[in-house]
């Protein structure tokens, strides 16, 4: 996965632009190359580091899910409805985070 910012996006739409320009002429300078993989690779290291916080935050969710599911099973009577809503809650989460991840790994 790729995580490029918008300053990135433009930098390398220009290069990439001024490379397609040049191959015409079949003078691609090398310099160009170097900063377009340059960017490729910071935006590659973000986007890894960003799909792992991705992985954890949808880890913790799981966990609190499972955390609010075993509450609910032990709850007294008088306390299953506020148990009930906490696990809907905590599977709102878990569904949210896992949509964030297939996303991020389609991207």
């Amino acid at each position: 996965m790729h995580s490029y910012t918008k300053a990135e996006s433009r930098e390398r739409g220009k290069l990439f632009r001024q490379g397609f320009r040049q191959s015409f002429a079949d003078c691609v300078d090398p310099d160009i190359k170097r900063r377009i993989e340059r960017i490729d690779q910071a935006a590659a290291e973000r986007g890894a580091l960003e799909m792992a916080a991705l992985h954890e935050v949808r880890a913790k969710a799981r966990q609190d899910l499972a955390a609010a599911k075993a509450v609910e099973r032990t709850a007294p009577r008088a306390d299953k409805p506020a148990a009930r809503e906490t696990r809907k809650h905590a599977e709102q989460r878990v569904r949210l985070a896992e949509r964030a991840v297939h996303k991020a790994e389609r991207s």
